[in-house]
């Protein structure tokens, strides 16, 4: 499951994040592999910024699910900072830790600059993602700086993107690859093909290991379904008019909310989205999984109310790909 910690409208950030501590108890109960929270800033709406904060403290509500970042948007960051962080969640946490890792900023322009202010950005990204497999790797005591804690606890590294440059590097790197599929569906196909074909293997990975992540509204009724996806239209129309993000709840139309021009937009940004019921999001499934080879789903579920949420997850995994092996 993929987490953006939104905030309804008219929640506080606290209860938000009580109800993300429920929705991720919830899939691991159901026996949900991974819980990844994605970094954003300056966002209103999203609280996911202080993404290794969270990461613990998921962790520490939960037993057995692996938690970890969808991702860290690495150019805001110095990679000594990320292995201290991440080594020692792996500590607190063994064997339960994911660090995936992002090219983007994650946020605006002035706002990416108050986070780093060195001058650097994604122009680094390969140099820093080299940086880190390094400093999470057996410790160097020839090399003058060194993450402690953090050397020799090998916290599985991914790469997040949304085109072929981080699939290429993924491949070159020998790095599990994630596709963002949930916002940018348009090049799935190409930047995990690239990937597989472009493959080394490392010390972390002996072959390709893919993952795509796709949107889904699971609802008991096809017509549920349809009326709860309102909520993610309206999110992704706030983010296109530069607005707020908060979660707003379904409405029974959207027509006199959005242009022709904006809902073709929106659809597209969703276009892999999985909507209906069980059966319905299985013949959707098929479908998209005919399309591309991948080894792993993850899935954001973007609804209002929190209890129609975790039981998304119910009905999610009542389907085969779901299922607790």
């Amino acid at each position: 499951m993929l987490e953006l910690a939104s905030v309804r409208e008219g929640d506080s950030v606290g209860q938000t994040l009580e109800n993300s501590v429920a929705y991720a108890r919830h899939a691991e109960a159901l026996g949900f592999n991974r819980f990844w929270l994605a970094e954003h800033h300056n966002m209103e709406g999203i609280s996911s910024a202080a993404t290794s904060v969270l990461i613990g403290h998921i962790a520490n509500a939960t037993q057995s699910i692996r938690v970890g970042s969808g991702g860290v948007m690495l150019p805001n960051h110095p990679p000594l900072v990320i292995a201290e962080q991440f080594g020692t969640l792996e500590i607190l946490h063994p064997g339960r830790i994911d660090l995936g890792l992002g090219r983007a900023p994650g946020t605006d322009p002035m706002t990416s600059r108050a986070l780093r202010r060195d001058g650097l950005g994604a122009e680094q990204f390969p140099n820093d993602v080299a940086e880190l497999q390094r400093l999470l790797g057996p410790l160097d005591r020839s090399q003058p700086v060194n993450a402690i804690p953090g050397a020799g606890t090998e916290v599985p590294m991914w790469l997040l993107g949304s085109s072929l440059y981080s699939a290429q590097l993924a491949a070159q790197r020998g790095l599990p690859y994630a596709f963002a599929g949930h916002f940018a569906p348009r090049l799935y196909r190409e930047a995990l093909r690239v990937y597989r074909d472009q493959f080394r293997p490392s010390r972390q990975l002996d072959q390709p290991y893919a993952m795509l992540t796709v949107p889904a509204v699971p609802a008991d009724t096809d017509e549920e379904a349809q009326w709860l996806s309102t909520t993610s239209y309206q999110r992704i129309l706030s983010l296109f008019r530069g607005q707020p993000l908060w979660m707003k709840p379904p409405v029974d139309s959207m027509a006199g909310r959005w242009n022709p021009e904006e809902e073709t937009a929106v659809r597209s940004f969703l276009g892999l989205q999985l909507t209906g019921t069980a059966d319905t999001m299985q013949a959707q499934l098929n479908r998209l999984l005919a399309s591309a080879d991948v080894d792993e789903l993850m899935v954001t579920v973007d609804l209002y109310d929190p209890e129609k949420r975790r039981h998304a997850l119910d009905i999610l995994s009542a389907m085969p790909q779901f299922q607790a092996a």
